[in-house]
């Protein structure tokens, strides 16, 4: 299927020592003319300060939804080993509501220790991460279809990740769009085992969205060529700059005429 290419900016709640900071950078976002505000759900600065200033990030989707009117919205990505699922189900059925269907459930496996260590979860290893969060999107897929109400929409789900025999499979079975955090080639290596798994549990990978970090606009088209088509540009405190995103929104505008 041929789609419009697509641009996000993850808002990294860091380094703003007040939330009203992030409130206008959502302003701002959408007003620049955006089609996805995403945040990341860490309890600490991923760069900077360690112990930097640092809000949590479901709540805050709770008040983008309310903020905003058009964008859609969500956590890139979700950390499964600190959310109960069928908890997160019902988080998302809600966001979703106050947004009038406009959540992406974003969810990954989760890599960050200290956001394990400080808050009293198992850290485990990268193959029991991995084996949780194959639990966890099959108990929030059967969550959702049993809220009452439903939800607005068939909430869209964002796998992160690239492990090409486990992580990869679990996009084939239950993702509308895979965030890859690969480069070109990795990207287009990856894209067919994607196939692969697609073809065996019986899903179009054409149905699949593939979404990367925004390269900036002269490497763009390359990831177009090898199928991405949602970009996102990373934005942090305390000023939020969107250069980098106004760039981005003015490249989508040309390639989409």
């Amino acid at each position: 299927m041929s789609r419009r290419i697509r641009i996000g900016v993850q808002l990294q709640p860091q380094h703003a020592p007040r939330y009203d900071l992030i409130r206008d950078a959502v302003r701002r976002a959408e007003d620049a003319g955006v089609d996805i505000v995403f945040n990341w759900d860490h309890f600490y600065p991923l760069q900077g300060n360690p112990d930097g200033e640092h809000f949590e990030c479901w709540t805050m989707l709770g008040a983008i939804a309310e903020q905003t009117e058009r964008v859609e919205l969500g956590a890139l990505v979700t950390g499964g080993g600190y959310r109960n699922p069928d908890l997160l189900a019902d988080m998302a059925r809600t966001v979703d509501h106050i947004s009038h269907g406009r959540l992406i459930l974003g969810i990954g496996a989760g890599w960050f220790q200290r956001d394990y260590d400080e808050y009293g979860y198992d850290f485990g290893t990268p193959g029991t991460r991995l084996a949780l969060l194959k639990e966890n999107l099959a108990r929030i897929d059967s969550r959702l279809k049993r809220l009452n109400p439903a939800p607005v929409r068939d909430i869209p789900i964002l796998i992160g990740g690239g492990g090409e025999r486990k992580t990869l499979r679990l996009v084939a079975e239950y993702a509308t769009i895979w965030h890859s955090f690969a480069k070109l080639d990795a990207l287009r290596h990856k894209s067919g085992i994607l196939a692969e798994h697609c073809a065996a549990v019986g899903t179009d990978p054409a149905a699949i969205e593939r979404s990367v970090s925004w390269p900036g606009a002269q490497a763009a088209p390359a990831f177009v060529e090898a199928g991405a088509t949602l970009f996102t540009v990373g934005s942090d405190g305390p000023d939020y700059d969107l250069t980098r995103v106004e760039e981005a929104v003015r490249w989508r505008d040309q390639q989409n005429g």
